[in-house]
Formats: C-alpha cells, structure tokens, sequence
C-alpha cells in the first residue's frame, strides 16, 4: 500500500511562485509512475503533469506548460511541483497520484491519491 502525503500550498498573488512536494512511503516509488491532478472550484479534476519513473519523461497540461515543472527523487521518495507564473485559474486543490502502470495520462491509471493540498492564487 502506498500513502501519499502533500505539502506546500497556500494563498499567493498572481505571478508569484508555490513548489508543492508529494512524500511517498509503502511500496517502491521508483516503480511508480507519478503525476499532479487538480480540481479546481465547481470544475473536474484534470491532469496538470506528469513523470515517467526514472524521470525521463514529463508530460504537461496545455494550461500550465512554460511555467509548471515536475521533478521526482526516487532516493527521497519525493515528487515535486515547482509552479511559476501563477494565474487565478490555477486555483484548485492539487493532488499527488501513483499509478503502477505508464504512461500515465488520465485518472482512470491512478493506483494511488494523496488528500491534496488547496492552492489559491489572488488577481
């Protein structure tokens, strides 16, 4: 069983910067496929980027490419999201995701959900 824990968000103003982290513990991170979801207010939840296993591959949401970076440290058990250029719209609850298969690219692949951590971004 693998349990994901987020951390990391908060309120900030528009332009500004959040770096969320996703810990991992049970399981063999490395052997997970990991990503980034967010649900934004009376919206679906929709993927906002996502890392092959051994980092080779990232793969990012139209909305966020240029200004969102996915990273993962296998040795830490760690997946993060540094957020740049933060806009109104990329206020949402951003939750980390494990799947066991790959490449992940929907929600339907997720093995594994953290609780999220809500980010709100002020205009």
């Amino acid at each position: 069983q693998v349990q994901l824990v987020e951390s990391g968000g908060g309120l900030v103003q528009a332009g500004g910067s959040l770096r969320l982290s996703c810990a991992s513990s049970g399981g063999t991170f490395s052997s997970y496929f990991m990503g980034w979801f967010r649900q934004g207010p009376g919206k679906e939840r929709e993927l906002v980027a996502t890392i092959s296993r051994f980092s080779g591959t990232a793969v990012y949401a139209d909305s966020v490419k240029g200004r969102f970076t996915i990273s993962r440290d296998n040795a830490k058990k760690i997946v993060a999201l540094q957020m740049n250029s933060l806009k109104p719209e990329d206020t949402a609850v951003y939750s980390c995701a494990a799947a066991a298969k790959g490449p992940l690219t929907n929600i339907n692949e997720v093995n594994y959900w953290g609780e999220g951590t809500r980010v709100t971004v002020s205009s």
